[in-house]
C-alpha cells in the first residue's frame, strides 16, 4: 500500500477521488440494513437502527426499539422508548444526541448509551394535523428540528439543547394545498429558511415572508424532485423530474453545473461528498458527478448508509465502512505520477536514500531552495493519509529534508506527529471514530476529548490529554470529574466502596469538585453517598448548598458554621427560617450559639417582631424588654410608646428585674404627663426628658402640672428651680419671678437669677438680684451690667485691689473720672494696711 499509493485514485474529470476502507463490520451477521432505517453522525459518529417498519407487515406506531452501534458495528446500547408513535425523522445533533421525531409531533433525545434525556413537542398544530414529512438540521453551532405538518403548514425549533423550545411558525405558501416535490432547510447563523419546491416553483420561506425565487436554468423540470445542500451549507444540488441535476450557491443566485442524468425516476439519495462533487443513487449504483460534469459510479449494497462529512463521504453497508474523498491537494502534490512539486522530489530523494542510492544526493540538490515547501508539503501529506505506514512514510521524507535546512522551526512537524498518533489512537475499532486530520481540524481537539469522554474512554481521553500537554483543570481534573459522575451511576455497588474509590483516585487533584460528583450522586437518589462526597469539598460554599437541597438541614448549618463565613451561616439560617414554622425553627436554632447570636442580629436590624419572639422562645424576657423599650423610643405616637413600654414593664417583672420595671414605670409616668402637656398645649412633647418636660410646663404656663411632676418624680429643690427660674427669665415673667426669688430662701443662691436675667437682654432685672449675691461675685456682676461705678464701690467694700484694676480695665479709656476715684480707692486701701 505504501509503494503504490494511487492504486486507489479514480479521476473525476481534472481532480482524482479515492475510496478506501475504514472498518470491517463488526455486525456483518447480525444486520440487515435494507430492513432498516439508519443515520450516522457526522465526524465518525454512532449509527443508530431502528427496524423499518414500512417494508414490515406491522403497523408504525408500536413503541420503539432503537439501536446504537459504533462507527465499526460494535452494539453500544439499545433504546426502548416509552413513547409510542409513528416514526417520522431519526437524526443525530452535533452533540451526539439522537434525535426522534414522532407524528404527533414529539421530539425525543437520548444520549449515545440509549439514556432518555428530555422530550418537548413541536406545538398544538403538529399534534392536531400530524407531522408528515421532518427534517434535522445543524447551522454548525446548533441542532434544529423543521416540521411540514398535514395543514401544510412549517415549524421550526432552532435549537433542541434549549431547556424550552423556541417554536417559529414559517410563512404561508400561498396555494400550498398538496404535499411538495422535495424541501430542505438553509440554516443560518440569525434565520432559519425553508426551500421549497413546489413542482417547478422555488420558494424560499422564513418567518416573514415567502418568496418565489427564479434561479437559472436551462432545462427546467416539472417538478424537483430532490435536494441536496453541502456540508457547510454553501452549495446546493437539485434533481429534475426530468433526469436536470442542477448545482449552484444556496442562495441560487449562480450556477455552477447543469447535466442530464438522463434518469427520471427520483433517486434513492442525493448528496454531496465534501463541496466538491454530487453523488444520486439509483437501485445498486451511485453516481458521482463532479463540477465539469464528468461521471464515476460505484456499485453499492441494499441499504447502504451514506453519511456526508466536511471532507468526504462515508459508506456504511452491512460488511464494510468505507470513505470517499477527493484526493486531498498535498497527497496529490507529493503522489501523483509525474509530479515535479517540491514535496515529490524529497519523497523520491528519502526513497532514494533509503536505497543507499546516490540519487538522493542529486534530488535534494535539485530542490535545495524550496526545500522549506517541501518539508511543509510532505508534513502535510502525511496529515491528510489515513493509513499509519503512509504517514510514517510522508514523515520520514519531511524528517530527512530537515537535515539539510539549518533554521527549520519544527513546530509544524512535531504538532502534526503529535495530532497523528491521537487520530490513530482513536481511529481503533474499539473506539471507532475514523476522523480524518480536516475533520479533526474542524471538530477541534477539546470536543474531540469531550466525545472520548462522552463514550466513556476515560483512561484514553487522560493520556491523551496529558501527551497534549493540556492544563490539569481543562484536562485530566476534568475528565476525572466525569469518570466519578459515571461511577455514582452504578447502583449495584455499595455506597461506601464508591465514595472510597472516588476518592482515592481523585484526592486533592486541582479543579476537581466534589460538590459536582455529590450533586450527580443526588440526582440518582443516593443521598448518603452525596453526603460521604461532600466531606471532601472544601470549599464550604458550594458543599453547603448541595446539603440545603438534600434536606440535611442540620449538617448544612454545621459546615456553614466551621467555615466562619458569616454569609454562608446567614444562607442556611434564612433558608430553615422560610422552610419550617416558626417554633420549630426558633427551637432548631438554639442548639447553635453562633447561627443564634447572627439571626439576632439580623432580626434587631430588619425584623424586631421576630427578635422578641426569639427571646420569649429562649426565656430571655430581660432581652425581649429592652427590645420593647428601643422600639418605644423610636415611636413617634404617644400611644403606641405607652403600649411598648407597658409590655417592657411587664417583661422586666418577669424577669426580675425590680430596678428595670421600676424605670420603665416612671418613664411611662413621664409619657403619660407629655400626653397631658400635648392635649393641653396642642404641641409636641414626646421624647423629652423629664428635665425638658418641666421645663416645658413653666413655658407654658402650665405649674400645677409642673408642680405634679416634681412630686411624682421627686425632682430635687435645686434642680427645679434651677429649670423655673430659666424658663421664667425665657418667658420674660419678670414679676413672677421676682414673687418666686422672695417666696423663700433660695437653694440655689441668687446668682443664677442674675444669670437667666441677663442671658434674657434685661440687665435692669438683673441688677435687682446683685445685692442678694454674695459680696465677693458682686464685683464681676456690676461690671457685667456694665454699672463701671457700682463695680467699684462693690470693690472697694471687699477690699480687693485686684478687682479694682479690672474695673479699670474692663471700662476701658473712656472714663477718667472713674479711674481717677478707683485711683483714691486704692490710695485708701493702702493707708490702712
Amino acid at each position: 500500500m505504501v509503494d503504490n499509493p494511487t492504486a486507489d485514485w479514480n479521476a473525476l474529470g481534472p481532480v482524482f477521488y479515492r475510496k478506501f476502507e475504514l472498518y470491517s463490520m463488526q455486525w456483518r451477521d447480525q444486520v440487515n440494513l435494507s430492513k432498516c432505517r439508519a443515520t450516522a453522525a457526522p465526524y465518525g459518529g454512532p449509527i443508530a437502527l431502528i427496524k423499518d417498519d414500512r417494508k414490515s407487515q406491522r403497523g408504525g406506531s408500536s413503541k420503539l426499539e432503537i439501536r446504537i452501534y459504533s462507527a465499526a458495528g460494535t452494539e453500544m446500547s439499545f433504546i426502548k422508548s416509552d413513547y409510542a408513535g409513528r416514526l417520522v425523522a431519526m437524526d443525530w445533533s452535533l452533540h451526539e444526541d439522537l434525535i426522534c421525531v414522532l407524528d404527533d409531533g414529539s421530539v425525543m433525545l437520548y444520549d449515545i448509551h440509549g439514556q432518555f434525556k428530555r422530550v418537548f413537542s413541536m406545538g398544538a398544530e403538529a399534534r392536531d394535523h400530524r407531522v408528515i414529512e421532518c427534517k434535522v438540521f445543524s447551522n454548525g453551532h446548533t441542532t434544529g428540528v423543521a416540521v411540514l405538518t398535514g395543514n401544510y403548514q412549517f415549524y421550526v425549533v432552532s435549537d433542541v439543547s434549549q431547556e424550552i423550545a423556541r417554536i417559529r411558525h414559517l410563512a404561508k405558501i400561498p396555494g400550498f394545498e398538496a404535499p411538495p416535490s422535495s424541501w430542505l432547510v438553509l440554516p443560518e447563523d440569525r434565520q432559519i429558511r425553508v426551500l421549497v419546491a413546489i413542482g417547478s416553483d422555488l420558494f424560499l420561506v422564513d418567518a416573514a415572508q415567502c418568496v418565489l425565487q427564479s434561479p437559472e436554468v436551462e432545462r427546467l423540470p416539472s417538478a424537483w424532485i430532490a435536494m441536496a445542500s453541502s456540508f457547510t451549507h454553501k452549495f446546493l444540488a437539485m434533481y429534475g423530474n426530468n433526469g436536470v441535476l442542477w448545482v449552484g450557491t444556496s442562495n441560487l443566485k449562480h450556477v455552477y453545473c447543469e447535466c442530464n442524468t438522463n434518469n427520471t425516476e427520483k433517486p434513492d439519495n442525493l448528496v454531496w461528498c465534501g463541496s466538491g462533487a454530487i453523488l444520486y443513487s439509483c437501485e445498486n449504483l451511485i453516481y458521482m458527478v463532479g463540477p465539469e460534469k464528468d461521471c464515476t459510479k460505484y456499485f453499492i449494497e441494499d441499504g447502504v448508509i451514506l453519511v456526508p462529512e466536511i471532507d468526504g463521504l462515508r459508506f456504511i453497508d452491512n460488511t464494510t465502512h468505507e470513505f470517499l474523498q477527493k484526493v486531498p491537494d498535498m497527497v496529490e502534490k507529493v503522489h501523483k505520477i509525474g509530479s515535479l512539486a517540491a514535496g515529490a522530489v524529497l519523497y523520491d530523494a528519502m526513497k532514494e536514500f533509503e536505497r543507499k542510492s546516490p540519487k538522493a544526493d542529486e534530488y535534494v540538490r535539485s530542490v535545495k531552495d524550496q526545500l522549506a515547501e517541501a518539508i511543509e508539503q510532505c508534513t502535510r501529506a502525511a496529515g491528510a493519509e489515513y493509513e499509519p505506514a503512509r504517514q510514517r512514510s510522508l514523515l520520514r521524507a519531511a524528517s530527512f529534508g530537515k537535515c539539510f535546512v539549518s533554521q527549520y522551526d519544527p513546530a509544524q512537524f512535531v504538532q502534526m506527529c503529535s495530532h497523528l498518533r491521537v487520530l490513530n489512537d482513536v481511529r481503533d475499532y474499539r473506539v471507532a471514530m475514523p476522523l480524518t486530520y480536516a475533520q479533526m481540524d474542524a471538530l477541534t481537539m477539546p470536543v474531540l476529548i469531550d466525545r472520548l469522554v462522552l463514550r466513556r474512554q476515560y483512561c484514553r481521553a487522560i493520556r491523551i490529554s496529558d501527551f497534549l500537554k493540556i492544563p490539569s483543570r481543562q484536562g485530566a481534573s476534568r475528565i476525572l470529574g466525569h469518570w466519578a459522575c459515571y461511577k455514582v451511576q452504578q447502583s449495584a455497588v455499595d455506597d461506601a466502596e464508591v465514595a472510597e474509590t472516588i476518592v482515592s483516585k481523585l484526592g486533592d487533584t486541582p479543579g476537581i469538585s466534589y460538590t459536582d460528583i455529590a450533586t450527580k450522586a443526588k440526582d440518582c437518589g443516593r443521598t448518603e453517598l452525596a453526603i460521604r462526597l461532600l466531606d471532601y469539598e472544601p470549599r464550604s460554599a458550594d458543599q453547603v448548598p448541595l446539603l440545603m437541597k438534600m434536606k440535611h438541614d442540620e449538617l448544612a448549618l454545621e459546615k456553614a458554621i466551621e467555615s466562619g463565613d458569616t454569609d454562608l451561616v446567614y444562607t442556611v439560617v434564612m433558608h430553615l427560617r422560610d422552610n419550617r414554622e416558626l417554633a420549630d425553627f426558633l427551637m432548631f436554632i438554639r442548639g447553635y450559639p453562633e447561627a443564634m447570636a447572627l439571626f439576632a442580629q439580623y432580626c434587631r436590624e430588619q425584623d424586631r417582631q421576630m427578635l422578641i419572639d426569639l427571646y420569649y422562645q429562649d426565656d430571655r424576657c430581660g432581652d425581649s424588654a429592652n427590645i420593647h423599650v428601643q422600639d418605644a423610643l423610636r415611636c413617634k405616637v404617644i400611644g403606641d410608646m405607652l403600649d411598648k413600654l407597658t409590655r417592657a414593664q411587664t417583661m422586666y417583672t418577669h424577669a426580675m428585674n425590680r430596678f428595670a420595671a421600676d424605670v420603665t414605670g416612671d418613664h411611662i409616668k413621664l409619657v403619660q404627663a407629655q400626653q397631658t402637656l400635648q392635649e393641653r398645649t396642642n404641641k409636641a412633647f414626646l421624647g423629652l426628658s423629664l428635665s425638658d418636660t418641666i421645663s416645658e410646663c413653666f413655658l407654658n404656663d402650665q405649674l400645677p402640672l409642673a408642680e405634679r411632676l416634681r412630686k411624682d418624680f421627686k425632682v430635687p429643690d435645686k434642680r427645679f428651680w434651677w429649670l423655673k427660674v430659666k424658663a421664667l427669665a425665657e418667658t420674660n415673667q419678670w414679676l413672677e419671678l421676682d414673687r418666686f426669688a422672695k417666696s423663700k430662701k433660695s437653694p440655689i443662691g441668687y446668682e443664677p437669677f442674675f444669670e437667666a436675667c441677663l442671658d434674657n437682654g434685661s440687665r435692669m432685672e438683673a441688677m435687682k438680684y446683685i445685692a442678694k449675691i454674695p459680696a465677693e461675685q458682686r464685683p464681676r456682676c456690676f461690671m457685667r451690667c456694665k454699672a463701671w461705678e457700682q463695680a467699684a464701690e462693690a470693690a472697694f467694700a471687699i477690699r480687693s485691689e485686684d478687682a479694682l484694676d479690672l474695673v479699670v480695665n474692663k471700662s476701658g479709656p473712656g472714663h477718667s473720672q472713674l479711674h481717677e476715684r478707683v485711683h483714691e480707692m486704692k490710695m485708701q486701701l493702702r493707708q490702712r494696711h
